[in-house]
């Protein structure tokens, strides 16, 4: 497998890398699109479907590839892969449910191959304001194709936005669904890990009302009262349910408890001031335990990277591909940092790289299940066997 990236601030911009690498001799079977909702996707994806390029994306709160890092960009991860080796499929949930749009697609990647990976991708919120939630497509999947599965992935972000998110391929686009990358796992390894670094702080706390994704009290006061007290800042304080996400909600997310696991980062996305709400990325239960957290301080970097270079001198294998997926918290609360763990990424692999900063992530824990993620950085190396 021979990878290359590319990258640019418009369409014309990326037909001209891309015609570079075809003129090299290069002959991509797929690409792999990360794109700002600012830009030109039809025409992004007509570039790649009229060289014969299949092709799979999502929309970017940034993105990124080795040397070079935008917002309201587009980079491409191009791969040589042989066709039997992969399957891309996209799956609307519509009026149906997450579960259905789960179950359908597994049945499709396990009809193709007998022992499938993934790289995930899925919308977070449609232009309606429905939301995907990853905890549940993560326990979906596992459900049905088991703990041993290997899959990483993102979820489309809107340039911090909230007016939409998109999953795409060469030919069809959804606001509203899931999108995978299927490999044959006995030809393309993945491996990776997801790390965040950020830290549970004070005492254990219990959410005592919530619905959804809505938390209405935390030991039974109001849930938005006492988040801000926690953060120490007034209501009044705040611009808008964006500025909110944006310089509150994913700097400090809830450290929900789970039974046997690491505990699940939530991110607060937004309130209700009439009934006092925090509204959460993921649907929540009365009853559940969390703690509040702080940003990471500034040796994550360092870590991020060891554990990389200790999974990298482990398995005593190199790699043909690097792809990243960085929760957009982590640019927020990071800054330059954030660009310098994934270039730090980069310059450990050696390989091509291409990501973006997402609203959710999907890989590997530490503890060696994959699972649904926040605040993290979740990244993957693929190499032909």
């Amino acid at each position: 497998m021979k990878a290359k990236t590319i990258h640019g601030d418009s369409p014309e911009e990326i037909q001209a890398a891309l015609r570079q690498s075809l003129g090299e001799g290069y002959r991509p079977t797929m690409a792999i699109v990360f794109i700002s909702i600012k830009q030109d996707r039809e025409a992004v994806t007509s570039l790649f479907q009229g060289e014969g390029i299949q092709v799979i994306g999502a929309t970017s709160s940034g993105e990124f590839v080795e040397g070079h890092e935008s917002k309201g960009g587009i980079v491409a991860m191009l791969l040589d892969l042989d066709p039997s080796s992969y399957r891309i499929i996209l799956r609307e949930i519509g009026d149906g449910s997450l579960q259905e749009a789960a179950t359908d697609l597994l049945g499709q990647a396990q009809k193709a191959f007998s022992n499938p990976c993934f790289i995930l991708l899925s919308t977070f919120h449609s232009e309606k304001g429905i939301t995907v939630d990853g905890e549940s497509l993560i326990h979906h999947i596992l459900k049905i194709a088991g703990p041993e599965v290997n899959l990483f992935g993102g979820m489309a972000g809107d340039d911090i936005t909230f007016t939409g998110t998109f999953v795409f391929t060469e030919s069809r686009v959804t606001d509203y669904g899931i999108a995978a990358l299927v490999l044959d796992e006995n030809k393309i390894g993945l491996r990776g890990v997801a790390l965040s670094g950020w830290k549970p702080i004070g005492i254990s706390r219990t959410i005592t009302k919530a619905v959804g994704n809505m938390v209405y009290t935390i030991d039974h006061k109001p849930a938005l009262e006492v988040y801000l007290r926690f953060l120490g800042i007034d209501f009044a304080s705040l611009e808008n349910q964006i500025n909110f996400f944006n310089t509150e909600g994913v700097h400090y997310p809830l450290q929900i408890a789970r039974e046997g696991k690491n505990p699940m980062f939530c991110n607060p996305i937004g309130y209700d001031e009439d009934k006092g709400a925090l509204i959460l990325e993921s649907e929540i239960v009365s009853g559940t335990q969390f703690h509040f957290s702080t940003p990471p301080d500034f040796d994550i970097v360092e870590t991020i990277l060891e554990k990389a270079d200790t999974l990298k001198e482990k398995t005593g294998a190199g790699a043909d591909a690097l792809l990243i997926f960085s929760c957009a918290g982590r640019l927020s609360a990071l800054g330059p940092m954030a660009q310098q763990e994934n270039d730090g990424l980069h310059e450990i692999w050696e390989v091509p790289m291409a990501g973006f900063y997402t609203y959710g992530e999907f890989g590997k824990a530490m503890n060696g299940e994959h699972e649904f993620h926040s605040t993290t950085n979740s990244w993957v190396v693929l190499t032909e066997k």
